[in-house]
């Protein structure tokens, strides 16, 4: 292995091994919340509303919640990971090591990632045990879920950069992502809402991501897939420039 290669595999490793030692809150938690979502929605709901679009409830659901498992976790492992290391002042002592803001960048992102897609496939399996949960567009779904990871993985640290206070990321997920993924479809069809409301959904880009998931397991979506997953990439895309900059330059990073 050449330098540059293990000192990103050190620093990914560090990040892992961080969300590791607290499993019961890191992974432990997010899947107890989301086999509760199933129960409920399932159980209580499925029995009452059977079938969206030719779909069983509870299986309509599931795509949503697998997709928002990997999205929450990705981006509070971030967000926080960074905040913690600015105010410990390790995060300086980083930036002045030799590891390239990219590879420091990497490392912090796929540390979100790896928490987000550990608690994602635990979801998936705790699914599969329930439900007769269908995988129909295995080539959509995997770029889809493996995006998505990605963009939240991103967005995390884009706020824990940004942020100067524990309640700064608190903030970001309580009173912004939480209420846009609830309000992207998770637990109905955006379809069968009354305008202006349908219309609305249209502007709230998880509505979307979401979409992507649910047509990668279901086959069943209603936006545009290809033009989705283009939005998608570039949005990704654009966020870890974003935060590659940061990164190089120390925004709010340096004392």
């Amino acid at each position: 292995m050449s330098a540059a290669q293990i000192r990103f595999a050190t620093l990914w490793r560090r990040e892992v091994n961080r969300f590791m030692k607290i499993k019961k809150q890191t992974i432990g938690a997010p899947l107890l919340e989301t086999f509760l979502y199933i129960s409920v929605f399932g159980a209580a709901l499925g029995s009452r509303i059977d079938k969206l679009h030719g779909i069983d409830y509870v299986v309509f659901v599931i795509p949503g919640l697998i997709m928002m498992a990997w999205s929450t976790n990705a981006f509070s492992n971030n967000s926080s990971s960074i905040l913690q290391q600015k105010f410990q002042g390790a995060i300086q002592d980083q930036l002045s090591s030799p590891a390239s803001p990219a590879e420091l960048l990497l490392a912090f992102s796929l540390g979100g990632f790896m928490r987000g897609l550990i608690v994602a496939v635990l979801t998936f399996i705790v699914s599969v045990l329930l439900v007769d949960l269908p995988v129909d567009h295995v080539l959509v779904l995997i770029p889809s879920l493996f995006l998505v990871g990605f963009f939240f993985s991103q967005l995390g640290v884009l706020i824990g950069v940004r942020a100067e206070q524990f309640d700064d990321v608190a903030f970001a997920q309580t009173f912004v992502l939480t209420p846009l993924i609830f309000l992207g479809g998770v637990f109905y069809s955006a379809a069968l809402l009354p305008e202006p409301y349908e219309t609305l959904t249209h502007f709230n880009p998880i509505y979307y991501m979401i979409n992507l998931v649910r047509y990668g397991f279901v086959g069943y979506t209603e936006v545009s897939i290809a033009l989705s997953l283009l939005a998608l990439t570039a949005a990704t895309a654009a966020l870890f420039l974003v935060n590659l900059r940061l990164f190089s330059r120390g925004y709010r990073l340096r004392a």
